[in-house]
């Protein structure tokens, strides 16, 4: 049972998750909350940031992080196969696209850590699918996704704000007072958990009246998210195939889980129907439930 309120946070993050989402079709008002998504996602970040130490990050191997790189890779293409396999139309094809092209999901990092795997890991590979991303989502979409000109400046504006500068600062805190910021350890991924329940509930909100305006596409929309999530799942598992514990967890984690809400605003920035954000506001409503019980299986499995 929970002995503090950081433990009925952590343990029963699935149940706030399914509420928030509830919540979020329920009073439409809440997706106010997307307002301050930068910020969020940014207190979300450099919460979890915290735990870290500039040691934990020189002591990644580098083979670790390119085995998750490449299963991060082959999303966009597995994307696509699934689009196609449900002969989705060309929208919903170009919007599973270009949600298995965006980066790994910013809560990533927060599961691995409920998951009691390899935080400084997935953290990099964050980072550095952010960074390679620049160069990596216009070519593919527009290679798989019929000719979208995809702009980068959100995705630069997005990992900049909400990844980079709170992952800098936090760990330069700890470096500066380790003591001092190591005695609240136990609290960062509670703090982190509450804005991943915040940011589910206010894109939920937010997307409530697209999704209850194309319920006859909905489920087609819901097995291709399934499948992508469940996929990239296997495929992280399968790139980090024989090594440590929590590197598998990281891996796993990294690649099956995408950041829906980049992928949203994307659709929106290429000026693509809102149809075609359908896949990322069902996708991220997948991945939160089936990450969150990832966490708490995987977690209270040690």
């Amino acid at each position: 049972m929970p002995t503090s309120p950081t433990d009925t946070v952590e343990d029963y993050l699935l149940l706030w998750v399914l509420a928030s989402v509830a919540l979020g079709f329920l009073f439409p008002s809440i997706a106010v909350v997307t307002r301050a998504l930068t910020p969020i996602l940014a207190v979300m970040i450099g919460s979890v940031s915290l735990t870290l130490s500039a040691e934990r990050f020189g002591e990644i191997a580098a083979t670790d992080l390119a085995a998750v790189l490449a299963g991060h890779l082959t999303m966009p293409a597995l994307a696509y196969a699934i689009a196609r396999a449900l002969t989705l139309s060309p929208e919903l094809t170009v919007g599973f696209v270009v949600l298995g092209a965006v980066t790994p999901e910013l809560v990533t990092p927060v599961m691995t850590e409920l998951a009691g795997g390899d935080t400084a890991l997935s953290s990099t590979a964050l980072v550095a699918a952010g960074v390679g991303s620049l160069g990596v989502v216009p070519p593919v979409v527009t290679l798989l996704g019929g000719g979208v000109d995809v702009p980068a400046r959100p995705i630069v504006e997005q990992i900049a704000v909400a990844v980079v500068a709170p992952m800098a600062l936090a760990v330069g805190a700890r470096a500066w007072r380790p003591a001092r910021i190591g005695a609240y350890d136990d609290y960062y991924p509670a703090v982190s958990a509450l804005m991943v329940v915040l940011i589910i509930g206010g894109v939920t909100a937010a997307n409530a009246a697209l999704v209850r305006a194309n319920v006859p596409v909905l489920a087609s929309v819901g097995v291709g998210a399934v499948a992508l999530n469940a996929g990239g799942y296997a495929v992280g598992l399968l790139f980090s195939r024989g090594r440590s514990r929590p590197t598998r967890i990281a891996s796993v984690l990294s690649v099956g889980m995408r950041d829906f809400a980049v992928a949203a605003a994307l659709v929106v920035a290429a000026g693509l129907p809102t149809v075609a954000s359908l896949p990322a506001v069902a996708f991220g409503i997948v991945e939160m439930a089936t990450s969150a019980g990832l966490a708490r299986w995987v977690g209270g499995s040690d």
